[in-house]
């Protein structure tokens, strides 16, 4: 998770929202991201989205199981479908994300029976600095 957070500062000095994704199979770093929906001009560039695409190119498959996601920031409606859509296979994440989480406050899309594939969840990792991280981005921000 601390490489995660590292990611996201990345994203902050970027002037993104801070969040920072870091996909693992074997012990083994795979995939990277940080949110970058502005500098790509893609609203698709949230940080599970970009770790995501580098590790199946990497490996070459769009499949991956195995994994598992380290994320700063509960993942929205997109990547939480596009963890199960990738069959990814456990997901670590730090705060929750009171607007728009989709795995444990408003939906639970990676659970979800209905789902082809369920990824198994562990919550609150690094919680007090994943959220500090926000907090104090969203702040600086309304102070502009």
């Amino acid at each position: 998770m601390q490489l995660a957070i590292a990611e996201a500062r990345k994203a902050e000095r970027e002037g993104e929202v801070p969040v920072g994704a870091i996909l693992v199979r074997d012990r083994r770093i795979i995939g990277v991201g940080h949110n970058r929906p502005i500098g790509l001009i893609d609203p698709t560039a949230h940080a599970e989205i970009l770790a995501l695409r580098q590790a199946a190119s990497r490996i070459g498959n769009y499949r991956l199981p195995g994994t598992t996601l380290y994320v700063t920031v509960e993942p929205c409606a997109m990547c939480a479908g596009s963890l199960v859509h990738a069959r990814v296979s456990r997901l670590v994440f730090g705060t929750l994300d009171p607007r728009a989480g989709a795995v444990e406050t408003h939906f639970q899309i990676v659970t979800d029976p209905a789902m082809n594939h369920r990824v198994e969840v562990t919550s609150g990792v690094l919680e007090e600095e994943c959220r500090s991280l926000l907090q104090c981005f969203f702040r600086e921000r309304r102070l502009k």
